[in-house]
């Protein structure tokens, strides 16, 4: 019994040996982390600004095809402006189409309802394409 209690701790102190003595494993890889790219504003043209103000504030009120319809206006009085009133139209000239964007309905005695937008006074460019926008609606 002695003999095999011998040979089995030399045969443990043998595997201890063997494994102790393997190399160490390679390091995992490891894996490249980037940092994610800073967030950068969206710059639209002009155009494509000026068509989203329009779809997302003023089509509230005036309506998809300027009308005067849109659901904010039910509630107004007076109702909002229809942009496809060719008399209209033709009364009005583009600086005053301007500055009622920018200043808002009593700037140019019309009602409190039409809401201005200053954070266009310093986007001329934007502002002659939401006049563009109005003015495309005559005839519709």
């Amino acid at each position: 019994m002695t003999q095999i209690l011998g040979r089995f701790a030399k045969g443990c102190m043998l595997a201890v040996l063997l494994i102790g003595c393997q190399k160490a494993p390679p390091p995992a890889p490891t894996a490249t982390v980037e940092a994610p790219p800073i967030p950068t504003a969206i710059v639209l043209s002009p155009s494509a600004e000026a068509r989203h103000i329009f779809d997302t504030r003023c089509v509230v009120c005036h309506g998809s095809i300027g009308q005067g319809d849109g659901p904010g206006g039910a509630v107004l009085n007076p109702k909002p402006r229809a942009f496809a009133d060719v008399k209209w139209q033709k009364s009005v000239d583009d600086p005053h189409i301007a500055k009622t964007i920018v200043e808002g309905g009593l700037a140019v005695g019309l009602s409190a309802g039409m809401a201005p937008n200053p954070d266009l006074k310093d986007k001329p460019e934007v502002v002659t394409e939401l006049i563009k926008i109005v003015r495309n609606f005559a005839g519709k």
